[in-house]
């Protein structure tokens, strides 16, 4: 089977192999496990840090150029760009056996109007943003969940998205993603809640993760007089702003920023922690999440995506609405029943342990296997 990819991930070479940002490529080994052949067609430059790993199996990669439309010079450069991507997409896709879209995304969209020339080519896509009908979202955004719905454009088509949701098209197939194997399940011992109230926070330290708010949270149970502390991890644009927040109010002694880490790191990290704080704008399948909830730490977070599906809305973590006080008052009234956090983190443990990668492989193969 000849696999393609199209995708707005870029495809870079380290050390004379293609590689692309780690937790994804992860993803597509599983993928790549069962084909013979994989192709990529993707931009193959990107100028900012990514955490890179290589693939596995090693692909045929089709370069494009990237587009954006966030200036009016870049609208320019990319509406010339774009015969140049829908041509090279088009032959990739006639040459292939297996079409797979990874959307959201500009080269996504650009693949959702290519892909309807081909009816009768078996094809998947993922959409790894939020599929919540009812969420505000960019126009492009909304494009591509129309297309890859309608059956009449789309045809011999599985997408693969987050939560379950009603009056979904047939073509619809609720999905995950895992983090951790079977032998990682670990028999759970009872989190202490009487002494100090371990927090971690997973993610990017951009304005749309909210990491101040969760500083703030707290901060302030801090100033309430619970013992608390709070451990971030991740890099983005609000590092130096943080960092400059935590030092001017002097809240070294328990907040504290730790960059990237590895995975084991952020693994004893979530094991080791009562709650992850995780408020986020918008979530696909939010990982830190379901990877918190994987070790028993309950999730504080918002009611985006499918989080509520996720928590069985307030089962197994905290949703809270993303504004201080209000906050607050949910995180407060959740930690002082102490019994009811060991029954949230048993099932937030006993729901996530679910999805392991095992289970994770055997979907992915039953589900090429099946087109």
């Amino acid at each position: 089977m000849r696999f393609l990819v199209i995708t707005n991930a870029p495809t870079l070479q380290q050390n004379h192999l293609y590689a692309a940002y780690a937790p994804y490529v992860k993803e597509m080994d599983i993928w790549f496990k069962y084909v013979d052949d994989v192709v990529i067609v993707s931009p193959t430059t990107y100028h900012h840090r990514l955490l890179l790993q290589t693939f596995k199996k090693q692909p045929t990669v089709i370069s494009i150029p990237s587009i954006a439309f966030t200036s009016l010079k870049s609208v320019f450069s990319s509406i010339i760009k774009i015969p140049i991507i829908v041509w090279a997409i088009f032959k990739a896709c006639k040459k292939a056996d297996h079409i797979h879209l990874r959307c959201p995304g500009n080269i996504g969209l650009l693949g959702c109007f290519v892909q309807i020339l081909f009816p009768k080519k078996p094809k998947t896509a993922k959409y790894a943003g939020n599929w919540d009908p009812n969420a505000k979202q960019p126009f492009s955004y909304k494009l591509q969940k129309w297309i890859l719905s309608n059956t009449f454009l789309t045809k011999n088509m599985q997408v693969l998205v987050y939560g379950d949701w009603q009056n979904q098209s047939k073509n619809i197939k609720p999905f995950f993603t895992a983090s951790y194997a079977n032998s990682e399940i670990e028999v759970s011992s009872l989190k202490d809640y009487s002494n100090e109230l371990k927090f971690v926070f997973v993610g990017t330290l951009v304005e749309g993760k909210r990491p101040l708010l969760a500083i703030h949270i707290v901060e302030t149970l801090q100033k309430e007089g619970k013992q608390v502390r709070l451990d971030l991890y991740g890099e983005g644009v609000l590092k130096e702003v943080l960092q400059e927040y935590i030092s001017n109010n002097h809240l070294d002694d328990f907040i504290s920023l730790h960059g990237n880490q590895e995975k084991s790191i952020i693994k004893e990290a979530l094991k080791g922690s009562h709650f992850l704080i995780l408020l986020s704008k918008s979530e696909g399948w939010p990982k830190a999440v379901a990877e918190a909830m994987f070790f028993g730490t309950i999730p504080i977070t918002t009611s985006v995506s499918c989080i509520p599906f996720m928590l069985n809305e307030v089962d197994r973590g905290i949703l809270v609405k993303p504004e201080l006080t209000a906050a607050l008052i949910d995180i407060n009234k959740a930690i002082n029943n102490v019994a009811s956090l060991k029954r949230m983190s048993n099932l937030a443990s006993n729901w996530s342990q679910q999805y392991t990668l095992e289970v994770f492989d055997a979907e992915i193969s039953k589900l090429l296997h099946k087109i």
